[in-house]
């Protein structure tokens, strides 16, 4: 079990569900084509000023493609996104799509265009994903350092922040918004990776004591983050998009070095959210882990996941 890879675990699962074609057909077409959840969150993380009630909403691993994912859905989900009324939209990255098992790519003018309605008063921000660094729109089309999403996010109006810091204020109170460039960004190796993630100078360019919201496309910064960091939000790991008993968990503590790949996260004081994101990656495939937009309400009681 200690070599249970992601990739291994997706393919198996892949052919687990295909095995059985009532469970392969949900799997394969219906929970990742047609289900999307809103996970909702309500708490006061550390060091979150009293009085600051802060509505947010996530938007993670998008892996724009056809057919599961095309531009039309996308729409779909950020009229969605703005009908929930936030405050503030945070996307969260991998925009391209996560495996070639695809119809056809979704370009990022495409997807662009269609996120362009994202509206909110404090405004929309973005981090880069791992496989917006590796691959163009599909796996296999030539990178071109994610040159094309930044253009694409800024043309439709989203701030990318890449190792960067932005000072808010929301109802006469402060907060900062800090996103981390991706941690995996570059491939050193088959199954070695170098980041371009820079966490100590990101938060360098908060200067002052208002709270931190941490921006980032994968988790394992949270094993780094410091306690100034009020919530730091993730995608990356699509709630290990096939949940399995035992072996979700096997793979997770493979994967990621820990059983937290998924949702509302406390350690050591520290708070962490996982969203189980949009979009497939390695396989088509999603069992018992839908798609999810998730809002959080900050400045109100902790209540269960």
């Amino acid at each position: 079990m200690a070599l249970l890879t992601r990739r291994h675990f997706l393919q198996s699962s892949g052919g687990l569900f295909l095995a059985t074609a009532g469970v392969g057909t949900y799997a394969l077409a219906i929970e990742p084509g047609f289900r999307l959840d809103v996970t909702s969150y309500r708490l006061t993380p550390p060091g979150w000023t009293e009085g600051l009630k802060l509505k947010c909403a996530v938007i993670a691993d998008i892996h724009a493609c056809r057919p599961l994912m095309p531009a039309t859905r996308v729409r779909a989900i950020a009229d969605l996104t703005n009908r929930l009324d936030p405050d503030i939209i945070f996307l969260l990255g991998d925009f391209n799509a996560g495996h070639r098992f695809v119809t056809a790519p979704v370009y990022p003018e495409e997807w662009g265009e269609a996120l362009s309605i994202l509206k909110a008063p404090l405004g929309v921000y973005s981090v880069l994903g791992n496989h917006d660094w590796w691959h163009g729109p599909l796996p296999g089309m030539r990178s071109d350092g994610a040159e094309k999403i930044r253009r694409a996010l800024r043309h439709a109006e989203i701030a990318v922040l890449e190792n960067d810091a932005v000072r808010l204020s929301h109802e006469g109170q402060t907060f900062w918004v800090a996103g981390l460039a991706d941690q995996l960004a570059h491939r050193t190796g088959r199954w070695d990776f170098k980041g371009i993630d820079d966490l100590s100078g990101t938060l360098s360019k908060v200067t002052d004591d208002s709270p931190v919201l941490l921006l980032a496309h994968e988790p394992f910064v949270f094993r780094r983050a410091p306690e100034r960091v009020s919530l730091t939000l993730c995608g990356h790991t699509h709630g290990g998009q096939v949940n399995l008993p035992v072996l979700t968990a096997a793979y997770a503590r493979n994967e990621f070095g820990s059983d937290h790949i998924y949702g509302h996260i406390v350690e050591d004081g520290r708070h962490m959210i996982i969203s189980a994101g949009l979009g497939t990656s390695i396989a088509p495939v999603r069992f018992l882990r839908p798609p999810e937009l998730v809002q959080i309400t900050l400045g109100s009681e902790i209540l269960p996941a």
